[in-house]
């Protein structure tokens, strides 16, 4: 027990050698706000334990430091002038106001050998944010306006989104920044049109089409990609996805057969154990012994297998409709396979194993029809055609 408390006590005392030196080096090194996450992690118990006091002091060194060098940066920025600027400015209000308001719960914290309480400068940053926020989000949406009447490319579209998005989450509902967030996505989208085209010998059953065309089942989730299989007049379509079958083989109807013979050794009931005379044995008691009763049985099985297949192949083809160019092809293929298996047999069952029994009472099925073989294989090729559509970026 002595040797478990005092290897118990050299783990403590290494892990907290540890991460003092890990606090030091984020200090030393300029990641104060690591330096910080670390004191604040190991002081939230026992702060007043003497073994925490290093943790106090480089609390206290690091927030100095970090509060003035972000002083510094953001009186550096203001002199500026740059509204670019304005976005820094204020993620480092925020960051200086959650900082100490991380700290406050901890105070106050005592440094023993000198006698005195840590000094941690609090400031109320409150009026600077609100303010900084407020040009921060004129400057946003105007540049936003802007470029929503200037903008000749999806991707200026899409970074004007994200800075409406971003301004409406740190000033919800400013103005009419919904309506021009809902603008500024709708003219970043790339609106695909979607086409079908058999080019096979064999009729692509009706319902295999509308449901792979049918992308509200695919789960797409692409805030910039839209795709139609039912082309609307008023969306002006920037790209074409064609999805072409191009061969679809269907195998004959086949009915395998196997014979297996088949015996075993089993169990069946018991019998009294005889010595060599023929005597019934007896144990130590006087009872008479008792045992398994073996007895070889024979079984003939007969396992007919029916069998039926379809391949279906073609390809995926993206075309840019503004310039007429293919942009990429994907091959595009599946293979579906009928198979029932049924069984009988002559002789004694109990022969058999059971990955052979649980055929025996199945019946023939009738073979299903070239059309349903073609649809059934359509949950592969939906899964096939999402992979594609999932992993293609048009930007």
């Amino acid at each position: 027990m002595k040797k478990l408390l005092l290897l118990f006590s050299l783990l403590v005392i290494v892990s907290s050698c540890s991460s003092v030196k890990e606090t030091e080096k984020a200090l030393n090194t300029g990641n104060y706000d690591q330096a910080i996450n670390i004191a604040l992690n190991k002081l939230r118990t026992n702060k007043e334990k003497k073994g925490k006091q290093p943790y106090i002091l480089m609390l206290e060194q690091a927030y100095a430091k970090v509060v003035d060098r972000d002083k510094n940066a953001v009186s550096y920025m203001e002199k500026e002038g740059n509204p670019a600027n304005l976005e820094r400015i204020y993620t480092t209000l925020e960051s200086m106001r959650k900082r100490q308001e991380r700290i406050k719960p901890l105070l106050p914290l005592y440094v023993i050998e000198q006698g005195r309480n840590a000094n941690f400068l609090m400031e109320n940053y409150d009026q600077k944010i609100i303010s900084t926020k407020e040009k921060l989000s004129d400057y946003l949406y105007n540049n936003a306006k802007n470029l929503l009447s200037n903008a000749r490319q999806k991707a200026d579209y899409r970074a004007v989104y994200d800075d409406l998005v971003y301004l409406d989450k740190i000033n919800p509902n400013y103005k009419n920044t919904l309506n021009l967030i809902e603008e500024a996505h709708y003219k970043g989208i790339d609106f695909v049109k979607v086409n079908m085209k058999n080019s096979t010998n064999v009729i692509i059953p009706k319902r295999l089409e509308e449901d792979l065309l049918n992308f509200g089942t695919y789960g797409l989730n692409d805030l910039w990609t839209v795709y139609h299989s039912q082309p609307q007049n008023k969306v002006n379509y920037d790209y074409a996805m064609e999805v072409t079958f191009r061969d679809i083989q269907i195998s004959p109807e086949q009915v395998r057969e196997r014979q297996l013979q088949k015996e075993k050794l089993i169990k069946d009931g018991w019998e009294y154990l005889l010595d060599e005379n023929g005597e019934v044995v007896k144990d130590e008691e006087g009872n008479k012994v008792k045992v398994d009763k073996m007895v070889k049985v024979f079984c003939e099985y007969y396992e007919f297998t029916q069998f039926k297949s379809a391949r279906v192949t073609g390809n995926v083809q993206y075309k840019n409709l503004r310039t007429k160019q293919l942009l990429e092809a994907f091959p595009l293929a599946s293979e579906y396979v009928f198979e029932h298996i049924y069984a009988n047999y002559n002789g004694d069952k109990r022969a058999l194993d059971d990955d052979l029994v649980r055929f025996l009472g199945l019946q023939a099925v009738r073979f299903p029809s070239n059309e349903q073989m073609v649809y059934d294989s359509g949950e592969d090729l939906k899964n096939k055609l999402k992979n594609i559509i999932t992993s293609y970026r048009f930007q």
